[in-house]
């Protein structure tokens, strides 16, 4: 029970660290982490003259009131990282649902090898699929657009893959009954499947949002204008004079996944140990 709560802390701390940093006067940061000082040519170097804190002895709301009143370009990059997400994670969701359906209900020859050919891509980083990506979308005339970057988001395979191993598990017998009552396919799908996989959904969306709200490699190949950037990739512009304002902008970088993933994380679990299997 110790080393756990060991393991825990030693997890957390970075998390507590950001968000009691965020609330540090410059000069209780100075003295926290110690300077950093670059000069062009003489490389840099960290003051040794440090006391770690995690409280503040004095409370600064500044860092949040230049961010959220006085620099507006750190709440469009923020909506960047909004209207990159959201669209992949829905339209993510209702796309591998509809496969998902079919993988499972529909029989042909060449199911399986699709299927095969989902994991195989599934199971390569991004970055060996970086360069196709780039070429349709420069064949396409998408390279430096949004949708450049959601269209790949959008028909990502990972859901595909965790929706066909729920669907499979529904028994079929649940599907006979419900056809003898007269259930047609749509009505298959929206009243015996969807509810079934419910938990599933739910740890499909907290996983896809985690996983393109914190996205770098793909605006950085993908666009070419920073003004397009999310904040996932402008915060590391941000400059180690302003590292008040760099822990606030990560404070509030973080608030939306600790909140979808505070709120779903009982679905997740759920989710991904049960992969839609029938409660009796």
């Amino acid at each position: 029970m110790l080393f756990l709560l060991l393991v825990a802390f030693v997890f957390l701390m970075p998390t507590f660290l950001t968000i009691s940093s965020s609330f540090f006067t410059q000069s209780e940061l100075a003295s926290n982490y110690g300077m950093i000082f670059e000069t062009a040519g003489k490389g840099s170097y960290i003051s040794k003259q440090t006391s770690l804190k995690f409280i503040p002895d004095k409370v600064s709301f500044g860092q949040y009131f230049t961010i959220l009143f006085l620099s507006p370009e750190y709440l469009f990059k923020f909506w960047n990282s909004v209207k990159y997400t959201v669209p992949i994670m829905l339209f993510q969701v209702v796309v591998a649902c509809l496969a998902a359906y079919g993988f499972t209900r529909f029989r042909s020859k060449g199911r399986e090898v699709i299927l095969f050919t989902y994991i195989i891509l599934m199971l390569m980083p991004y970055q060996v699929t970086l360069v196709p990506n780039y070429l349709v979308a420069d064949k396409l005339g998408l390279l430096g657009t949004s949708w450049a970057i959601i269209l790949p988001g959008v028909f990502s395979p990972f859901c595909v893959f965790l929706l066909t191993k729920a669907m499979r598990k529904v028994p079929y017998a649940v599907v006979e009954a419900a056809k003898i009552d007269g259930c047609n396919e749509f009505q298959v799908f929206f009243k015996i499947y969807m509810p079934l996989c419910k938990n599933i959904l739910y740890s499909v969306l907290i996983l896809v949002f985690i996983d393109y709200w914190n996205m770098v490699e793909q605006p950085l190949i993908m666009l070419k204008n920073e003004e397009l950037y999310p904040l996932s990739v402008f915060l590391s512009k941000i400059n180690s004079g302003e590292a008040g304002i760099a822990f606030a902008v990560a404070v509030i970088y973080m608030i939306p996944t600790l909140l979808i993933f505070l709120y779903g994380e009982q679905y997740l679990v759920e989710g991904i140990a049960n992969s839609g299997s029938v409660k009796g």
